[in-house]
């Protein structure tokens, strides 16, 4: 029987009520066994409130602190050992957890899951991934949060984790790896570019090159590698964006009788499209770099949106993310296939 997936119940804008709900769904529709960590007479009360007294595949740990959103990261950590978000983290470095999740504080899960399942040897900072669609599916972007400010040779460890992460979730056997710039030709880009640019084409791995931003919806490339101050900042234009779009249509569309009746019409048509760039639908962000598989969910995530973020946890623990980059990087001469 695998190990459960442990979910942060107290983190994220709508928590416990959501988290909890996602878990069942999670546990229910998908068969994955969870832990929710958090104040147990919380937990259960809101089991209850499901109707799910006392649920199949779902375990409580009892955690009383919980870290808020606008504490600081590391300070929180310290300060709060007994939290949901540290002792979920906890679970995976003691071997009664196969994946943390939470929706909470990005900062202090980095933090904590640097303080308790610690970064794999060799691996100078650990990246957030985050997959946006594109016209050959989907491209996947690493940093989007982790490091404001990066070196050239994180740069690179981040591509061969990329690279990594498109073989292994993506089911890519060739990744196309590029480098985020503002221009295609290997001259343009910042400092930091430019030194990273030779470091990663000097690896075993598909390196394309360098593109720009509206590369990375065209489907020139499978992994995109950015600092994470530059991926953030994508990342929010990017989901502003679909929402802006989608808002303004559906405004439109209801502005008239013949609107109404088009909308309705395009609606089945437009759904798809809007579930690939819902955040609901991909459910979280993997860390990349640490010992063992951590997905942070999206603040604002709802019941789908954690259930979806603990399936992408489970499905990083079968493919044994962690262990892929691992190796990757003792031998990066050898990136396994």
């Amino acid at each position: 029987m695998p190990l459960p997936i442990a979910v942060d119940a107290m983190g994220g804008d709508h928590a416990p009520t959501e988290i909890v709900r996602g878990a069942l769904r999670a546990a229910n529709e998908h068969g994955i066994e969870v832990t929710l960590v958090g104040r147990r007479e919380v937990v259960e009360q809101e089991l209850r409130n499901a109707g799910m007294a006392t649920p199949g595949g779902i375990n409580i740990v009892d955690a009383r602190e919980v870290i808020e959103m606008n504490e600081h990261p590391a300070n929180a950590v310290r300060a709060k050992r007994d939290s949901s978000l540290v002792s979920s983290c906890a679970l995976v470095a003691g071997g009664q957890a196969r994946a943390a999740v939470s929706a909470g504080n990005s900062g202090a899960m980095l933090a904590a899951a640097l303080f308790t399942i610690k970064r794999i040897p060799g691996v100078a900072r650990p990246a957030i991934g985050a997959s946006f669609p594109s016209e050959a599916g989907q491209t996947f972007i690493l940093d989007v949060g982790a490091n404001t400010d990066c070196k050239p040779e994180w740069l690179a460890q981040f591509a061969l984790m990329g690279d990594v992460y498109a073989r292994t979730m993506i089911g890519i056997p060739s990744p196309r790896v590029a480098l985020l710039s503002n221009g295609e030709e290997s001259e343009k880009g910042s400092d930091l570019v430019q030194a990273a640019h030779p470091m990663i084409a000097a690896l075993p791995i598909q390196f394309v090159g360098n593109v720009e931003g509206k590369d990375i919806f065209r489907g020139g490339c499978d992994v995109v590698v950015t600092d994470g101050f530059t991926g953030n900042v994508v990342l929010k234009v990017a989901e502003g964006i679909g929402e802006f779009l989608f808002a303004s249509i559906a405004r439109e569309a209801r502005k008239s009788f013949g609107g109404k009746i088009g909308g309705a019409l395009l609606k089945p048509r437009l759904r798809p499209l809007r579930d690939r760039i819902d955040y609901r639908k991909t459910g979280g962000a993997l860390l990349l770099g640490v010992a063992g598989e951590v997905v942070i969910a999206h603040g604002r995530s709802d019941a789908e949106a954690t259930m979806n973020a603990i399936r992408v946890a489970a499905r990083a623990a079968d493919q044994g993310v962690s262990n892929v980059i691992a190796g990757a990087v003792r031998s990066p001469a050898e990136v396994p296939a």
